[in-house]
């Protein structure tokens, strides 16, 4: 093995390491304005480790599924749009039932997306990432809840860049790396659904 493929296995294997596999103990902490509130919520899909993992897996996914460019946007953009409809959902208060099992179950299944590198039309592709999606959006809703105005409306901003930001590292790694180096996409597939596992065992 090159050391710079050892390198990048060393990354994606800490990436996914079950350290603390539900990020919503704590949430995003309530802002006192709309700046705060952006630069926070910006700072948390990377903070939060199964949010990093399955935004991280969407754009590699995508990446591997759909080797064109003119396609392999599409499912990412899919789960910032219905990221956001969940959000909207959870801060107005309506409950949304198995966001944390469904958050489990994204991080899990997508790995396995990975790991395979399944291909499927673009329209079921974004379908299923986008329903993934919602329940990671309502979770973020919730913990946005005991804001008003336009710091949650500044904080759901910051959530969306840095999810889109995720998933372009995705695309990029995808592109540039796990199509010359298949066993990488197996193995970070495979340690991110190890990490679905992990998060729904915790949860049982």
């Amino acid at each position: 093995m090159k050391s710079k493929d050892l390198l990048i296995a060393i990354a994606i294997t800490l990436a996914t390491l079950p350290l603390a596999a539900l990020a919503h103990v704590g949430g995003l902490p309530h802002s006192h304005g709309a700046s705060d509130g952006f630069w926070h919520a910006l700072a948390h899909p990377f903070t939060g480790l199964d949010h990093l993992a399955a935004m991280l897996a969407v754009g590699v996914w995508s990446a591997l599924a759909f080797p064109s460019l003119q396609t392999a946007w599409r499912a990412p953009a899919a789960f910032v749009a219905l990221l956001m409809v969940g959000a909207l959902v959870g801060l107005s208060g309506l409950w949304v039932p198995g966001v944390e099992p469904m958050i489990a179950a994204s991080v899990l299944v997508l790995g396995l997306l990975v790991a395979v590198r399944q291909r499927m039309p673009w329209v079921l592709a974004a379908g299923l990432v986008g329903a993934f999606a919602f329940f990671h959006g309502a979770a973020h809703g919730y913990e946005l809840a005991g804001d008003a105005g336009a710091a949650a409306y500044a904080a759901l901003a910051g959530v969306a860049l840095g999810s889109a930001a995720l998933h372009g590292a995705g695309l990029m790694l995808g592109h540039a790396v796990l199509h010359q180096r298949p066993w990488l996409a197996r193995w970070g597939g495979g340690a991110t659904a190890a990490l679905g596992v992990f998060m729904l065992t915790r949860l049982a």
